[in-house]
């Protein structure tokens, strides 16, 4: 009898056991299964965390539609289990599997996480350890799965370098395909798995950390990290895609509920706004725009596929697509009728328009989230994200009297130079905006208030600023709680304990690793989960590390300092990070770029032929 059989019949006793079985069996509409013995190639794609948040992923979908539509690869999925499963499958001897074909993942080529935050990281331990695949790239030998990981966490690939085979900079969908194929060449070859290594590492775009070395002096910082061999390049530029592919059609439909049961199209990559604090919005450039008639296209195929009636036009700025009313109006009128609900995350607000709201009346209306960040002039300046007050009322009013009831709003303490006084103003800011509410539909009005605590990131402006003190974001806090207190707000904010584990992980070197193994070693896992979160843990496995969380989360960085992620290139150039930095002490703001280019580098960080006739769906000016 083999493995797969033998999961799977040992699956038919646990599962009644678990919560939520329809997580660990798959079969769900869309899902693409292949005979695993008619390709050359076969590869699971793994969200660290449960199958609830993981199988609406996008990036997840982007690359399953992608490598599925090849003929030689089997592409699979697999996810997290929660704890009661993973005990279940422990005690009954289960590695974990592929939702499709129930193959275990170490019986897999090429075993692919994504990682878009920090706090996954001690997920993906547990999902190699329950997977029986060593958790050390270094333990691996042929036989082993190629693991390898993308990603926004990617950026800052050390802390997770002695586990990842290999990472992908940049966007999936052009480095996959030439990935999986140097892999394809290589397994039909009799070479060793080093060769494997140094051969991805030719390829633009693939990090394969075990060959570079750092080097770190007396007071502990990083001084090198240099390759091991003259082939291997000492820096990896991110890779790009010119135009954007097309969009996946055939969304998964899951056959439990899940965070988002919905259609999810990225209607644009990138943003030119250059909110200082934002890591999103500068490893993302430049800003690539679909077309309205491939976006409709793509909205009428995937209702057909799956049923859903709700669409998210995603981008980092969604208001900020160019033809935004006419797409709006477009989706409006073709649909018409089938009570089809659209969101649009992430709108402007200097940019929203009252026109886009009239456009989606006649559709069900999903909800506004809008994210000021900041409440004073001073600190808009610093952040770099210049929306005066008025504007912030005004949309409010154009949104209550447009028949929403509940505004949702956005901002973010502990930013570089910030005092009580510019957190007592968003405390203001946001009551000025629930009595324009009441002003228009009275005590219907409603205002959800998400205050989350600045980490600085890599490959912005402000990654050389430390975080914010723990004692003064719990002050400011308060201050906002005393502001906020009382009927008609919802006020939501994040654990200053949570925000130091993330700004370690974030900031952090290769030596960070170890810590990363011994707090799952002790018990950590789903980090991202208040509920689950172990600080006490995390500071034992720092301690046993043999650092302070504070040289990583709270120390000021000096300009000419080597960051761990230095020989990371998103495109965008240090001096242009360093310039903004300087900027935002004065403090002085940098206009949108859409129309006046300011040398951010990444024109000129990719060659004329990937900008080929890009047409109006490369919107960055020529430098």
């Amino acid at each position: 009898m083999d493995q797969k059989e033998i999961i799977r019949r040992r699956l038919k006793r646990i599962l009644p056991t678990v919560q939520k079985p329809g997580r660990y069996f798959g079969g769900e509409l869309n899902a693409v299964v292949k005979e695993w013995q008619s390709v050359a190639v076969h590869m699971a794609l793994v969200f660290p965390d449960i199958y609830d948040l993981g199988l609406p992923n996008l990036g997840i979908m982007i690359l399953y539609e992608l490598m599925n539509q090849r003929q030689d690869v089997l592409c699979e999925r697999a996810y997290a289990p929660w704890l009661d499963m993973e005990k279940a499958m422990r005690e009954n001897d289960i590695p974990l599997y592929s939702l499709e074909s129930l193959h275990p993942l170490s019986e897999f080529d090429i075993v692919g996480f994504t990682l878009p935050y920090e706090t996954l990281y001690t997920n993906a331990l547990n999902v190699l350890d329950l997977a029986r695949i060593p958790l050390k790239s270094a333990d691996r030998i042929v036989g082993h799965p190629l693991v390898i990981a993308g990603g926004h966490a990617a950026y800052n690939p050390e802390p997770m370098a002695q586990f990842i085979d290999a990472f992908v900079i940049g966007e999936g969908e052009e480095v996959l395909p030439e990935l999986v194929d140097c892999y394809k060449t290589w397994k039909s070859s009799n070479v060793s798995r080093e060769e494997l290594l140094l051969k991805l590492s030719q390829i633009q775009g693939v990090y394969v950390p075990s060959l570079y070395q750092p080097a770190y002096d007396s007071a502990g910082h990083l001084t090198s990290l240099a390759p091991t061999r003259e082939t291997v390049p000492p820096r990896i530029l991110k890779r790009i895609a010119a135009v954007l592919p097309p969009p996946p059609t055939h969304f998964i439909v899951p056959s439990i509920g899940v965070v988002h049961n919905r259609i999810a199209i990225e209607i644009m990559r990138g943003c030119t706004r250059g909110c200082r604090f934002c890591h999103a919005g500068f490893i993302s450039r430049p800003v690539r725009e679909r077309t309205v008639d491939q976006i409709v296209e793509t909205v009428e195929k995937a209702l057909d596929a799956t049923g859903y009636e709700e669409i998210a036009l995603l981008s980092l700025s969604s208001s900020d697509y160019t033809h935004i009313n006419e797409l709006v109006s477009a989706i409006s009128s073709r649909f018409a009728g089938k009570n089809l609900t659209i969101s649009l995350p992430s709108l402007r607000i200097d940019s929203f328009s009252v026109d886009l709201m009239e456009n989606l009346r006649g559709v069900r209306q999903g909800g506004f989230t809008l994210a000021p960040e900041a409440a004073t002039d001073r600190m808009r300046s610093i952040i770099n994200k210049p929306i005066q007050s008025s504007q912030l009322l005004e949309t409010a009013e154009a949104i209550y009297s447009r028949g929403w009831q509940t505004i949702k709003l956005y901002f973010m303490i502990g930013h570089p130079s910030e005092t009580l006084e510019d957190v007592a103003a968003i405390g203001d800011l946001c009551r000025a905006v629930l009595n324009v509410g009441h002003k228009v539909i009275g005590k219907r009005a409603s205002l959800h208030v998400g205050v989350s605590t600045f980490v600085p990131k890599p490959h912005t402006p402000f990654q050389w600023v430390p975080c914010d003190d723990p004692d003064k974001v719990i002050a400011k806090q308060a201050v906002l709680w005393e502001k906020l207190k009382g009927p008609g707000i919802k006020l939501v904010w994040s654990n200053p304990k949570e925000t130091m584990l993330e700004a370690v992980l974030t900031r952090g070197d290769r030596r960070v690793g170890d810590a990363i193994l011994k707090a799952w070693q002790m018990g950590a896992k789903f980090d991202a989960w208040q509920d689950q979160y172990r600080y006490e843990t995390w500071l034992k496995a720092f301690e046993q590390s043999g650092f302070d969380p504070a040289f990583y989360a709270y120390r000021e960085r000096d300009v000419a300092e080597l960051l761990p992620w230095d020989h990371i290139s998103p495109g965008v150039s240090r001096h242009y990070l360093e310039r903004e930095y300087r900027k935002s002490q004065t403090p002085e703001t940098t206009p949108d770029c859409r129309t006046n280019c300011y040398g951010c580098g990444i024109l000129p960080a990719f060659s004329d032929e990937r900008r080929e006739n890009p047409g109006d769906l490369w919107l960055c000016p020529e430098v």
